[in-house]
């Protein structure tokens, strides 16, 4: 019960951040000093995470924060898509 505890609290840690970056790049309106590679590394980390709970039958309380942060994170990937989108349009009006 304790390691669920411990897991459930780290995944709460990574959750409390993501927000304050999807603001500063959601408000930055351009894709500088972000890396689509690091976000994509931390979604197959919450991917895997995931998958551990289904196939080791380890369904608990602590999967619905794997299912937050991954919903962080794609957030993430979606003002990521939507800031190439406003950096390529800049490039061709310059």
């Amino acid at each position: 019960m304790s390691i669920g505890i411990f897991e459930a609290a780290m995944l709460i840690c990574f959750a409390a951040s993501w927000p304050f970056n999807l603001r500063r790049a959601y408000k930055a309106r351009t894709n500088v000093g972000t890396s689509i590679a690091f976000m994509s590394i931390v979604l197959v980390g919450y991917l895997c995470g995931i998958a551990n709970k289904i196939v080791n039958d380890d369904i608990s309380y602590v999967f619905a924060f794997y299912l937050l942060d991954l919903a962080l994170v794609s957030t993430g990937v979606l003002i990521y898509l939507r800031n190439r989108k406003l950096d390529r349009q800049a490039d061709r009006t310059i």
